[in-house]
């Protein structure tokens, strides 16, 4: 990857609305070689998807929480069952398998606390063994864009 794939991916990052012609021209490249660089990071998998990022507090989405899982289960049956019901939960957005005292880490988003007791009552079908929330009083930084 070359000086110019990361001046495409920093634009990409910011904002993936930008024609291929438009972003040509800030990069400083023809359209068709800008096109072509496109395609091969999306075929290399640098580039993994396009999406359009929404407002959770315009769509009255304002509580996020972080939930964090310890298991006392650590076998791949109670895993994939884990997975499962996060999977199929659509206010979580993000889950991961952490190293050290907690071992799982869930970011999720609801209306309000009766939205978030629903959630919860969904979550713990996979059958926790301790479960900590944490809800989010003022979103100080959040950014999508890898520091490239």
């Amino acid at each position: 990857m070359n000086k110019t794939d990361i001046m495409i991916l920093s634009r990409l990052q910011r904002d993936a609305a930008l024609s291929v012609g438009d972003l040509a021209d800030i990069v400083g490249i023809s359209k068709s070689a800008c096109w072509r660089r496109i395609k091969k990071l999306e075929a290399e998998g640098v580039i993994n998807k396009q999406v359009t990022l929404l407002n959770a507090s315009a769509l009255d989405l304002s509580l996020t929480v972080f939930i964090s899982v310890r298991t006392n289960q650590h076998n791949e049956k109670w895993a994939k069952q884990f997975r499962a019901v996060v999977r199929d939960i659509p206010g979580i957005l993000e889950v991961y398998r952490m190293g050290g005292e907690l071992d799982y880490l869930i970011k999720a988003v609801v209306k309000d606390m009766p939205d978030y007791d629903k959630l919860y009552q969904q979550l713990i079908q996979a059958n926790l063994f301790d479960v900590t929330s944490n809800f989010v009083m003022e979103e100080i930084k959040h950014t999508t864009e890898l520091p490239i």
